[in-house]
């Protein structure tokens, strides 16, 4: 947009010679819609007229055009062209600096910089216009220290009492991370209103004190203050980060008691909250409240039911997404690839591959991440490896993708080769890239290899050993029978064993029938998590695999006076599309009848065609 500005002449008495508004001249600099042509009838215009109507008229359309961004290679040249005004006021002053800063460009920013400098060398006095701006330039630089030389200037010409000046440095603070000095100018300001409190609450949010921040909500409150939508937002966001499913609850009811707009912007942090303190269905309802829904209303429904591990809900809820016409984004594909990925759900996951395609979305970032590890997930490699070799970039998360894939369909070597192929390129490897090398390792037998890798992981890359780390390590040594070694291994680690460490050790035991070894390892788990069933199972499978019957009943009759019950296993089918989930025992299927007659005439039919091991022929039923 350009800016129509009015230059104060002060200096210069304007002859009233007809030469001395050239038409011509002002016909072709009304003309210019850039730099370059205005460069190329600068030298026209000084040298055809010597009166100020032509320049002002440059200088004015420099303003213009200062609405957009500046070219770097232009940047020189836009600013010797203010260097040349010599009788600029504070009102132009204010105008130009508010053009540079309207187009959010840092290029334009540092040159309003350069011209509160120079002006205050030529010695012009600022008003309370002024200072903001020069606050706002250094906001979208994030310049502290020309900041504070503001601040002291402020202070010193007696500004520090006005209201809009004082707002604008909190603000300043907020951004560059001083809290100390937000809060210290707010507390010093002689005048708060709601922006003074909303700009004090973003800056202690922004900068990682989310529970200070919502108590400075309340005790502005306490103040007297009203909040409005755009305050509500800031301090229903930090909850929602905070998981303060109490807090969250008290807002919502703030903004229920005050009447406050119940906007998309309110609706969609209120939901956001929700789910991320657990609360599924109240989500939903907030979700169906909504009087108007944009796509990031869905994209926070359908993210938020995944980290939630609700991953049918959230392949639900694109659905219904798609019925109602919303157009969905880079970051919905992304939440609807990442319930594919843990539900097997390959069909879904190539629609919206489909989708992207027929809809020119750039393979790259995480959008391409997202679907080689669908694919990856769903068992599909091939695929896989096809998306990551068309993607222009890759990160590491393009390669951990990757890595893990093959390192769990049991493809060692190849996993292993594409992680020297990253270090190579100089991408560096993060906490989950070493979890897939060292599950590679594990799977592939390759004890010496993972030993290294593991060495390596603090000794050249600074990465320290997680207890992921360290159980993918046991579950390398137990695999390889190597038993003893995995046990001393776990002795020596600096960190408290987890559960799945023991667990490894534990099947390494059943395995290879080491019962005293076993029992051991099943007092340190029974410490740890007394009442899972996994560990009652496998000790009595491991009593069954020496013929220990009597031990192995005991050990039944255990989980059954603790009332521990074995957790019934699940499988997912997918089938034109449609996920389905079945468990042990389960008849919520809408077609259990017929699944379970189907089974009952395969059984038959298998018992039917038996071959007996005394060489009769196969009993017909």
């Amino acid at each position: 947009m350009a800016c129509h500005i009015t230059l104060s002449v002060t200096s210069l008495n304007v002859s009233s010679n007809a030469n001395s508004q050239d038409p011509s001249v002002s016909h072709k600099l009304q003309t210019c819609n850039s730099t370059k042509e205005i460069k190329k009838n600068q030298s026209l215009i000084i040298k055809i007229s010597s009166v100020q109507h032509p320049r002002q008229l440059l200088y004015t359309k420099i303003i213009s055009l200062c609405s957009s961004p500046i070219p770097s290679k232009e940047f020189s040249y836009v600013h010797s062209l203010f260097s040349q005004i010599q009788d600029i006021d504070i009102n132009l002053f204010n105008s130009l600096m508010r053009c540079l800063l309207s187009s959010k460009c840092k290029e334009n920013a540092l040159l309003a910089l350069l011209m509160h400098v120079e002006m205050m060398c030529k010695g012009l006095v600022l008003d309370k216009y002024t200072y903001p701006l020069v606050l706002n330039a250094c906001v979208q630089l994030r310049e502290l220290r020309h900041g504070r030389l503001v601040h002291s200037h402020v202070i010193k010409t007696g500004f520090a009492l006005d209201l809009y000046v004082m707002n604008n440095l909190i603000r300043l603070y907020g951004v560059c991370g001083c809290v100390g000095s937000v809060r210290k100018v707010f507390d010093r300001s002689p005048e708060r209103d709601l922006v003074s409190w909303t700009t004090l609450i973003q800056g202690y949010v922004d900068n990682g004190y989310l529970k200070e921040g919502v108590e400075l909500f309340f005790e502005m409150i306490e103040d007297g203050l009203r909040a409005d939508e755009r305050m509500m937002v800031v301090v229903i966001s930090s909850c929602a980060k905070l998981e303060d499913l109490r807090l969250g609850q008290k807002l919502h009811k703030y903004v229920q008691s005050h009447k406050l707009n119940f906007d998309v912007f309110i609706g969609n942090a209120l939901m956001d909250m929700y789910l991320k303190c657990g609360e599924t269905d109240i989500a939903l309802n907030v979700f169906r409240e909504m009087p108007t829904r944009n796509v990031i209303s869905w994209n926070t429904l359908i993210s938020g039911l995944a980290q939630r591990r609700e991953f049918k809900q959230a392949l639900n809820a694109f659905n219904e997404m798609q019925d109602q016409g919303v157009k969905p984004d880079k970051n919905t594909l992304v939440g609807v690839l990442n319930s594919c990925s843990n539900l097997g759900a390959l069909e879904v996951g190539k629609w919206v591959h489909t989708y992207i395609d027929r809809n020119q979305i750039q393979v790259a970032g995480y959008v391409g991440n997202a679907l080689v590890d669908m694919y990856a997930k769903c068992g599909s490699m091939d695929d896989a490896l096809r998306v990551f070799g068309s993607m222009n970039s890759k990160d590491v998360y393009s390669y951990t993708s990757v890595i893990v894939g093959l390192a769990t369909h049991g493809k060692a070597r190849i996993a292993l080769n594409f992680f020297y192929k990253m270090l190579e390129i100089g991408i560096q490897p993060n906490g989950v890239t070493f979890v897939g090398v060292l599950t590679a390792c594990s799977h592939g037998g390759l004890i010496e290899e993972g030993h290294k890798l593991f060495a390596d992981m603090w000794r050249v890359h600074k990465l320290k050993p997680q207890i992921e780390h360290y159980g993918c390590m046991v579950d390398l040594l137990s695999r390889a029978g190597l038993t003893d070694e995995a046990v001393e291994f776990v002795k020596n680690m600096p960190i408290e064993p987890d559960a799945s460490i023991w667990g490894s050790v534990l099947a390494a035991c059943r395995i290879q029938g080491r019962v005293e070894l076993a029992e051991h390892v099943t007092e340190k788990l029974v410490n740890i998590e007394s009442e899972k069933d996994g560990t009652y199972i496998l000790m009595s499978n491991t009593y069954a695999s020496v013929s220990k019957w009597r031990d192995a009943l005991k050990v039944r009759r255990a989980m059954k006076r603790q009332k521990i019950k074995k957790v019934p296993g699940c499988s997912l089918i997918e089938l034109d599309g449609v996920v389905s989930e079945f468990k042990k025992g389960d008849k919520a299927h809408p077609r259990s009848k017929d699944i379970y007659a189907m089974v009952e005439q395969l059984t038959l039919h298998s018992i039917g065609t038996e071959t007996f091991s005394n060489g009769s022929e196969p009993l017909i039923v």
